[in-house]
């Protein structure tokens, strides 16, 4: 390799040998001096040492980000224009760059040819395995520059980054909310839409998020890969699991602004503060009784359907909450988990517990509390 200095003063990397197809077609692979990156191309392993040298040559006139090539550049200001020139032709949706359509293509054909060598799990693009490969090494390699907090990819690092600068650069069109990624913007706008494009082929139950898809696969085949290492209880997904693992920790990190109450998870905080502004922005089609949160509105139109998903596998009792048939197993179990701290009483329900206290704070009549102590 030869090193030449241009006229602007820019580092620029030559290749010793000369190029040509011949060398492509037989096979030949070309190896970086650096890293040891191996590429097919020579014109790839070009780009590729951009990487080493450091130089961004092309900005943003928008939003002032850098990139070391200019075809990057062009597909990064389609964010800002909204334009997504490259259309399916099985199912007419729309990207930004030709890479994600083939990437979107092998939805159609169900092909994922890629796999991994450790656990046979497959996926759809090389990029995808390569960071699911850290998972087995256990490497994260990508660090932030001001927390020093470790990533497995630089995707998820940029993201992150944004937490530091408070940037949402992804605005919605409808309701002018904003996030952080563009995945999440796209997601949100199904809510508008009303589209829940994932569906399960098990039960026909449809999803706005290929993610929650997989997590509901989960409840079919009974799989529950991810295990607390206090207590040994296991999740169908690792956020489930994280929630969860607050509870030995008694962390609770999301505060509201106007009560001060706390909460374990953000998604009840935003619940929670609607309680302060009033608002209940999840309305029934059927009824048109409203609900402060999407999980309660689903529930509720079970009451239309008729339709009670969770049976028990022991009774075949089945239930529309998989909340009330955990309760109810309790039963067949014969387990009471919640003791009262005063007298040792212990009950099934959280419920039934809170309403036993007001016994001791003299809160309840003898008579009701008997009566309740008879229906525990």
């Amino acid at each position: 390799m030869e090193v030449h200095t241009s006229s602007c003063g820019r580092t620029v990397l030559h290749l010793l040998k000369p190029i040509n197809e011949d060398n492509i077609q037989r096979g030949k692979s070309y190896k970086c001096s650096v890293c040891s990156k191996v590429f097919r191309r020579p014109s790839s392993l070009t780009k590729h040492r951009l990487v080493h040298m450091g130089d961004r040559l092309y900005k943003c006139s928008v939003c002032s980000e850098d990139f070391r090539q200019l075809s990057t550049l062009n597909t990064h200001k389609r964010i800002h224009t909204g334009e997504k020139p490259y259309e399916c032709s099985l199912c007419s949706k729309v990207f930004r760059q030709t890479t994600t359509l083939n990437t979107h293509k092998l939805i159609h054909t169900g092909e994922k040819p890629y796999k991994c060598s450790v656990c046979s799990r497959v996926f759809r693009h090389s990029t995808t395995l390569n960071n699911h490969k850290h998972i087995h090494t256990g490497e994260k390699p990508y660090e932030c520059s001001l927390c020093s907090k470790v990533f497995r990819q630089t995707t998820t690092l940029n993201t992150h980054k944004l937490i530091h600068t408070g940037e949402k650069p992804y605005k919605c069109s409808v309701c002018s909310k904003v996030f952080r990624q563009s995945t999440t913007l796209n997601t949100h706008k199904l809510i508008h839409t009303g589209e829940k494009p994932y569906k399960c082929s098990v039960c026909s139950k449809v999803f706005r998020r290929s993610s929650n898809l997989n997590t509901h696969k989960l409840i079919h085949t009974g799989e529950k890969p991810y295990k607390c290492s206090v207590c040994s209880q296991v999740f169908h997904c690792s956020s489930n699991l994280n929630k969860h693992k607050l509870i030995h920790t008694g962390e609770k990190p999301f505060k509201c602004s106007v009560c001060s109450q706390v909460f374990r998870c953000s998604s009840n905080l935003n619940t929670h503060k609607l309680i302060h502004t009033g608002e209940k922005p999840f309305k029934c089609s059927v009824c048109s009784q409203v609900f402060r949160c999407s999980s309660n509105l689903n529930t509720h139109k079970l009451i239309h359907t008729g339709e009670k998903p969770y049976k028990c596998s022991v009774c075949s009792k089945v239930f529309r909450r998989s909340s009330n048939l955990k309760t109810h197993k309790l039963i067949h179990t014969g387990e009471k988990p919640f003791k009262c701290s005063v007298c040792s009483q212990v009950f099934r329900r959280s419920s039934c517990l809170k309403t036993h206290k007001l016994i001791h704070t003299g809160e309840k009549t003898g008579h009701n509390s008997n009566s309740h102590r008879r229906k525990h």
